[in-house]
C-alpha cells in the first residue's frame, strides 16, 4: 500500500513563485515579439508558395492544426541542442546567438501558425478548456510585472532614450 506524500502549502507556493519567476522572461519576450514577428512572417504570404502553404494551414482539421502548431517547436529542438553544445565547448557568445536566433524564428513561425489555426485548435476540447486558463494566468503575471517598480523605471528610462533619439534625428 502506498501513501501519497502531501507537499505543504508554503512549499507549493514557493515552488510556484520560483517557476513563475523563471518563466517571466520567456513570457515577456513572446509578449513583445508575438504580434510583430507574426506580421513579419505574414508578409511572406505575398509569395505564391507561402500563400498556398498558409491556405493549407487554415484548412487543417483540429488535430492537424495541433500538429502544425508543434512542428516548429520540434524542428528547432536540434538547433537549441546545438546552442547547448556550443556552451559546453566554451563558445558562449555563439551559443547565445544561436539560441536567440532560434527563439526569434520559433516565436515568429509559431505565432503566425497560431494565427492561422486558432479556430481549429479551439475545436479540440482539451485545448479550448486550457488555452483560456493559460492566457488568463499569463496576462495576470504580465500585469504584475508591468506594475512593478523596476518595470516602470525601465519604461521611463526607455521613453527618455526615445525622446532624445527623436530630438537628435530632428535637430
Amino acid at each position: 500500500m502506498t501513501s501519497r506524500m502531501r507537499i505543504p502549502r508554503a512549499v507549493r507556493s514557493l515552488l510556484r513563485a520560483v517557476a513563475t519567476a523563471l518563466v517571466v522572461p520567456f513570457l515577456l519576450f513572446e509578449e513583445w515579439g508575438w504580434e510583430p514577428l507574426a506580421a513579419l512572417v505574414g508578409r511572406l504570404s505575398r509569395l505564391p508558395f507561402w500563400a498556398r502553404l498558409e491556405e493549407r494551414l487554415r484548412s487543417l482539421p483540429p488535430w492537424g492544426a495541433l500538429l502544425a502548431f508543434f512542428v516548429p517547436v520540434l524542428l528547432l529542438l536540434p538547433v537549441k541542442m546545438l546552442a547547448l553544445f556550443l556552451f559546453a565547448h566554451g563558445h558562449a557568445a555563439t551559443g547565445v546567438a544561436v539560441l536567440l536566433l532560434a527563439k526569434l524564428a520559433g516565436t515568429a513561425i509559431v505565432a503566425r501558425i497560431f494565427q492561422l489555426v486558432e479556430g481549429p485548435l479551439m475545436r479540440i476540447p482539451l485545448f479550448a478548456r486550457w488555452y483560456p486558463r493559460w492566457k488568463a494566468w499569463k496576462d495576470q503575471v504580465l500585469n504584475l510585472v508591468r506594475q512593478s517598480r523596476p518595470w516602470r523605471v525601465v519604461r521611463v528610462f526607455n521613453r527618455g532614450i526615445h525622446r532624445g533619439w527623436k530630438r537628435l534625428r530632428e535637430g
